[in-house]
């Protein structure tokens, strides 16, 4: 990674840890600038954008006539994925099933929400159980590959498990918790943002470094999902969110009063594994704070300032005593010492380019993806 002299957004609070992040004669990095120009534009969570959500509702449910569930949700628990379940159901009026994966690392909490939700708003619920043996070998062989995205294995087997459920079961919708609202700046890959479904990538870090087969674990390569699945199989990816006036506290809230739902310190904190890799993983062995990214999303759209994401990013999301004890949990978890992981940790950093990869391919589809609309933040 090549050096270069230390630099903060004039606007948000990334900065050069992204080591390929530019920025403008203002002092505004290539995402504010990318936000302005490509996706405020485009973005109309107003009456604009309830009359197109109620099209592609109209469209679930004629696509839906005559089973029993018109739409597929994934659900992890989370404020976005749970904000969909709720609107779904309580306010477009469609008859989802919510599908939930258990990697083996859910808080208490999550699993609370999850029940909450379903009892609340009626719904079905089917979850998925990973065989706890494959998920352990391919995370001690990310562990082991020194990488920042140690977090891949769980990625992947939430997002392959939902849309080989989909294909499998006839389902043409699926929504998602995706949403510009606090995801409008993407964590660089650097940062441990990689692609989960390079399976190119994932399997050479698994030959190199895992020790058994892997049979049962879901896959499903970033190709077959974007090309076989969208347009062989008609599979169609909604973000409702993206239509609705979507803010977290507000939507934290209403889950709160609604359902008793809790809320997490922090994004993706609802796994206890990514808590990890976020609070300590990466910020320790490698210097990355994806926090930077998920504040300056909350800054971009108007929910938070700039000062007080800069405050925010200054204090770790937990106390040392509860970071240790997450250390000790995941060693235990993974069958390691703590001596063990402690040595995983102090190890060389090395980055996804240290192994096979599609990057090439995959870079070229997102900008062809790009100049079509069809993607319209900045990935890198």
């Amino acid at each position: 990674m090549h050096q270069r002299e230390y630099q903060i957004c004039s606007n948000c609070i990334m900065d050069t840890t992204d080591p390929d992040i530019t920025f403008d004669e203002r002092g505004r990095c290539d995402y504010c600038c990318n936000y302005y120009e490509n996706i405020l534009p485009n973005w109309h969570p107003d009456e604009r954008g309830e009359q197109e959500l109620s099209k592609i509702v109209e469209e679930i449910r004629i696509s839906g006539k005559g089973r029993d569930h018109d739409c597929l949700i994934g659900i992890s628990g989370g404020v976005d994925s749970s904000s969909v379940a709720y609107i779904a159901k309580d306010k477009l009026g469609l008859t989802p099933l919510l599908f939930h994966v258990d990697a083996g690392w859910n808080s208490q909490v999550s699993v609370n929400n999850i029940q909450r939700l379903v009892d609340g708003l009626g719904l079905d619920l089917y979850t998925e159980v990973i065989d706890w043996s494959e998920m352990k070998d391919l995370q001690l062989a990310f562990f082991k590959a020194q990488v920042a995205n140690i977090d891949i294995p769980q990625d992947l087997s939430f997002f392959s498990a939902l849309y080989n459920f989909a294909v499998k079961n006839g389902f043409k919708y699926v929504l998602t918790g995706a949403n510009y609202s606090t995801e409008c700046v993407r964590e660089p890959h650097e940062w441990g943002a990689y692609y989960p479904t390079d399976m190119r990538f994932v399997k050479d870090i698994h030959r190199r470094f895992g020790q058994w087969p892997l049979k049962s674990f879901p896959t499903a390569d970033i190709f077959k999902y974007k090309l076989y699945y969208s347009y062989i199989k008609g599979i169609r990816v909604v973000k409702p969110l993206n239509y609705v006036p979507y803010i977290k506290e507000r939507a934290t809230k209403e889950l709160s009063d609604r359902f008793g739902w809790q809320a997490y310190a922090q994004k993706h904190h609802e796994s206890r594994f990514t808590r990890f890799v976020e609070c300590f993983w990466l910020p320790r062995k490698f210097g990355y704070e994806r926090r930077k990214a998920h504040l300056s999303s909350l800054v971009l759209t108007n929910q938070m300032t700039r000062e007080a994401a800069l405050e925010r990013v200054e204090t770790p999301e937990l106390d040392e005593h509860t970071m240790m004890q997450d250390f000790e949990y995941v060693a235990k978890k993974l069958d390691l010492t703590v001596p063990e992981l402690q040595a995983l940790f102090d190890g060389e950093n090395k980055t996804y380019r240290d192994y096979k990869n599609k990057m090439g391919l995959i870079t070229l589809g997102t900008k062809v993806m790009r100049l079509l609309g069809l993607e319209k933040r900045v990935i890198r």
